[in-house]
């Protein structure tokens, strides 16, 4: 006799084989690259500019790998630590992405209503080196200014305070037609960058003396100042270089170096020579990631002024070409944001932060390579140093405000 409790257990069966039947046949999701996009645009910032903020902070991040793979070695037999340069450049970079996030909210033209302001606390700063329990001296110069346990170099500040300066003052004098400046409008320009020049000079910082008379020069070029003026202006300086050259005694003996290293190859030809190994040592692949030989107490200042050494040792002439191309294109982002700026405040800033990043990684490298006399100047991005990291991308801040106000505008 058919018990009705045996229908369920018959039915289910089946059922259960129905259903895995179907589980089995359920099509496999495609890859959907229309959803793709449409999530990428929410996400996305409205008016951010990836084109320049990615490869800056993939430098930022790259620069932190060579900090510690060109420091560790010295940092554990100078700090008994690996990480001691690599968590200062870190605390750097984490002011550096405060600076930048803060810079990209606020108005870029909230600093044209305060560059006076900008300007004499940059003076204010360069002063400060001087006075003693303040400035710090290391190797015979006085360039740091040190609070407690906080260090800074306030050159690194003043070069963007100067651009900020400039361009203020080029717009309220040259009005919003890009008038020409006549010599006598420039002069302002030119004395407010001569006096910064002056007390870096002091420090003495003939390196970044150099970089900002270069900036001084080319923000009067790029702000409509007339060929004949600017070369008028120009003749002192030339004439000034080479008995600034020769002022010290030391600046000749690298000049001498300069020449010929291997006449002096363990005294002033030494650090040329040593970066110049790793260069050719690293060959067109190079030897690997951390696999460097020269940072092993061969060449000085390995993490910062001649990192890029480091970097063609550990990554060839195929990564070092590859390193200069990115920064290629973050110095055309900058320049093309200017370019697009209807407002020439915006113009001259982002021409005035291309130059200055353009200028001091053209003098990097040619020291680096043995183009010119070596120097001390800092890589952007990558050397040691967390102001310069800091400000740095706190200039990459204000460019992509000035695109944000671009998008919004068109």
């Amino acid at each position: 006799m058919l018990k009705v409790s045996d229908a369920p257990q018959r039915n289910a069966g089946p059922q259960k084989k129905k259903s895995h039947t179907a589980r089995a046949k359920r099509p496999v999701r495609k890859l959907n690259p229309e959803r793709l996009i449409n999530l990428y645009e929410r996400v996305r910032p409205k008016y951010m500019n990836l084109k320049l903020l990615l490869p800056v902070l993939g430098i930022v991040a790259f620069g932190l790998a060579m900090v510690y793979a060109a420091s560790w070695y010295n940092s554990t037999i100078y700090h008994g630590t690996r990480f001691y340069y690599f968590n200062n450049q870190a605390i750097g970079f984490l002011l550096g992405a405060i600076l930048l996030a803060t810079a990209y909210m606020v108005d870029y033209r909230t600093y044209k209503k305060f560059y006076i302001p900008i300007y004499v606390i940059g003076i204010i700063l360069l002063v400060a080196v001087f006075i003693p329990g303040i400035g710090i001296n290391r190797l015979g110069s006085s360039r740091w200014i040190g609070v407690g346990g906080f260090t800074m170099q306030p050159s690194e500040i003043a070069k963007f305070a100067f651009v900020i300066f400039a361009a203020a003052v080029a717009t309220k004098i040259g009005g919003e037609k890009h008038e020409i400046l006549t010599l006598k409008k420039s002069l302002l320009i030119l004395g407010a960058g001569l006096g910064y020049c002056g007390l870096v000079l002091l420090e003495p910082n003939l390196s970044i003396t150099l970089v900002l008379g270069a900036t001084t020069f080319a923000m009067l070029f790029l702000c409509g100042v007339k060929i004949k003026y600017l070369g008028a202006t120009a003749a002192p300086a030339l004439v000034a270089l080479p008995i600034m050259l020769i002022a010290e005694p030391y600046r000749v003996r690298r000049l001498l170096a300069f020449i010929d290293p291997w006449a002096r190859p363990k005294d002033e030809g030494f650090q040329l020579i040593q970066s110049l190994f790793g260069l050719g040592n690293g060959g067109f692949f190079g030897v690997g990631y951390g696999n460097s030989t020269q940072k092993h107490m061969f060449l000085p200042f390995s993490e910062s002024d001649f990192i890029f050494s480091i970097i063609g040792e550990e990554f060839g002439f195929l990564g070092c070409m590859t390193f200069i191309a990115v920064f290629v294109f973050i110095i055309a982002q900058i320049f093309r944001t200017g370019m697009r700026c209807k407002d020439n405040f915006g113009k001259y800033v982002c021409f005035g932060i291309g130059t200055v990043i353009f200028v001091q990684s053209v003098v990097n490298l040619a020291v680096v390579t043995g183009t010119i006399p070596p120097t001390g100047v800092p890589l952007p991005f990558i050397s040691f140093g967390g102001t310069s990291l800091a400000v740095c991308m706190a200039a990459i801040g204000i460019v992509l405000n000035i695109e944000k106000h671009n998008r919004r505008n068109t």
